[in-house]
């Protein structure tokens, strides 16, 4: 049997969990899984916490004791909920100003998101998918669900499933970096870059960025920031030259180095008190690309992890 023990004063109570009580721990059990599973489909940290709470209303609403299994019943929900949300989302996302990235997923935050191996580079690579293709690897491949099922929450043949995944797969994996960047290096690098980037080293940048780089940066029409991904080492370096002649050297503060969905990179605020994360994406020593995220709605959870407003009040767009 299982016992609840519970203070009433100076007396402990023993009795028998009340099925409500069974509901709720058993939900609980699996919210880190199942909230990491919305996060990876959805890109947004904020439409993720909302589909599993759609989830747990859904659970409490039905009969647990015919639940045999009540994590692959709740994988279902959450799965079917974020395709759900998907289609809406991709509605959005075309009238998105600027480029979009997925909510920043920082390593130091206590946020009860449980770890996988997907950076935010196969991140990226993801949104190339469509809907069913991203939630049959995930599923399968990330999470280790069961191919049969994958099939029942996707109400779709284990072949057709099957198929999904396999295609899903060789998008994903073409994007995978052949040589991880080892953490000590990745660090390096990003305080490197860092220092290199806010001070107009063009020499120490030149040793950093691979020929081929890449900026993307997110401020969803709310910040200033490029609308257009920069491609290239010549027009990085102009770039980075631009702001370093418009605010002077030491326009930005590190406030922290963090990693971010698998890469190295920090959280820095601006003058104008603009906060944002950098990630950066690392092979044979040279960065390949730069995710810079500055849309304030995207780092609520950021900033409350490191006590700082998210909210600009300065040089917005």
């Amino acid at each position: 049997m299982v016992i609840h023990i519970r203070s009433t004063g100076f007396v402990y109570e023993e009795r028998p969990m009340s099925q409500a009580e069974i509901a709720t721990a058993t939900f609980e059990s699996h919210r880190a899984r199942l909230l990491r599973i919305a996060y990876r489909m959805l890109g947004s940290r904020s439409d993720a916490e909302d589909v599993v709470q759609n989830a747990w209303l859904r659970w409490v609403a039905v009969d647990q004791t015919m639940v045999s299994a009540p994590y692959p019943f709740l994988a279902r929900i959450v799965t079917r909920l974020c395709l759900d949300e998907m289609k809406s989302a991709r509605a959005r996302r075309e009238t998105y100003v600027g480029a979009w990235l997925p909510d920043p997923l920082v390593e130091s935050e206590e946020d009860g998101l449980d770890k996988d191996d997907l950076t935010l580079t196969l991140m990226m690579a993801l949104e190339r998918l469509s809907p069913l293709e991203r939630a049959a690897f995930l599923l399968h491949d990330v999470f280790g669900v069961p191919l049969g099922e994958v099939a029942d929450a996707l109400d779709r043949e284990a072949a057709a499933v099957r198929q999904l995944a396999v295609r899903a797969r060789r998008n994903v994996e073409a994007a995978r970096p052949r040589f991880p960047v080892e953490r000590e290096e990745g660090e390096r690098i990003a305080r490197a870059f860092f220092a290199a980037s806010t001070s107009g080293d063009t020499a120490a940048l030149r040793t950093l960025l691979a020929e081929n780089a890449v900026l993307r940066s997110d401020g969803g029409g709310k910040v200033l920031a490029f609308i257009n991904p920069i491609t290239g080492l010549d027009r990085l370096l102009r770039m980075f030259e631009g702001v370093r002649r418009k605010w002077g050297q030491g326009w930005a503060q590190m406030l922290e180095p963090v990693w971010i969905d698998g890469l190295p990179g920090y959280v820095s605020r601006e003058r104008g008190d603009v906060l944002q994360t950098t990630a950066l994406a690392i092979e044979n020593g040279r960065i390949t690309a730069i995710y810079i995220t500055r849309n304030p709605d995207k780092l609520r959870h950021v900033a409350q992890a490191l006590a700082v407003a998210p909210d600009p009040t300065a040089r917005t767009q």
